[in-house]
């Protein structure tokens, strides 16, 4: 096992297609990394069980939990010593002592509830990437049918609704069902591009002359037009349902 590991340590690593010399370390996000991790931060764990602090750990990523500012610092300290003992460096600019709904882990973060409960929430970095990625998926620059898009889309929903599950903040994914609906909504007017078009569907979709007119009187303004009555109502949420775009606000935690 230990000549397999070697192996893997002194292969090098590829960088659009050539191969790089690697002088420590292992790739990022290869198999290794992880059980490496697990081997060496065992010692880790034991002693911050011995200690009887509560703590999260994912491979070298830690989040340990005590009462007050100065707890925390004496355990911050205490893990440096360790970590020098198995020759390991902390990373001095992701490592502090902190509110834990100030930090994150794995993309969670939490929030206090009303009477004082704590609960899981999507941490903010792992919100704007979401949304980022969302965007990306939903340009309007794209040249994509509303089939392409929406079903791109779902498959990143339902990978990004699987993982956070366990996240407690249906306010956050109604809104956020909300919003993507409403960026579905601006690219079908983009698709249609004039307001003769933009008319013509909205009559189509069964909507009364007078609202058909006020939506299709938009001017190119996809992005507003998109949250007004008449679009909602021809395109609402049961819409993109049927066109297999999975809502977010199902997701509740169970206990």
């Amino acid at each position: 096992m230990l000549r397999i590991i070697r192996r893997y340590l002194e292969a090098g690593s590829m960088a659009d297609g050539v191969v790089v010399a690697r002088s420590e370390g292992t790739p990022q996000g290869g198999p290794l990394s992880p059980l490496l991790a697990n081997v060496l931060l065992d010692d880790v764990d034991k002693e911050l069980e011995r200690r009887g602090h509560r703590f999260v750990r994912y491979a070298d990523d830690c989040n340990v939990y005590v009462r007050s500012q100065r707890a925390g610092e004496r355990v911050l300290a205490a893990l440096r010593r360790k970590y020098a003992e198995l020759r390991l460096r902390i990373n001095e600019e992701k490592s502090t002592v902190a509110r834990a709904t100030h930090r994150k882990l794995v993309g969670y973060s939490f929030w206090v509830a009303p009477g004082g409960v704590v609960k899981r929430r999507v941490a903010a970095k792992a919100l704007e990437e979401m949304k980022q990625r969302v965007r990306q998926i939903t340009s309007r620059n794209g040249g994509r049918s509303m089939e392409q898009v929406t079903g791109e889309l779902a498959r990143y929903l339902r990978g990004w609704k699987e993982y956070f599950k366990l996240a407690e903040t249906p306010g956050t994914f109604a809104a956020l069902d909300g919003w993507i609906h409403r960026r579905l909504r601006a690219l079908q007017l983009k698709q249609w591009k004039r307001g003769r078009t933009t008319f013509r569907e909205l009559r189509a979709r069964g909507l009364p002359e007078w609202l058909s007119v006020k939506g299709a009187a938009h001017g190119r303004r996809w992005w507003w037009a998109a949250a007004l009555g008449a679009m909602q109502t021809a395109l609402p949420g049961s819409y993109f349902d049927r066109l297999g775009v999975p809502r977010l606000a199902a997701v509740t935690a169970t206990h």
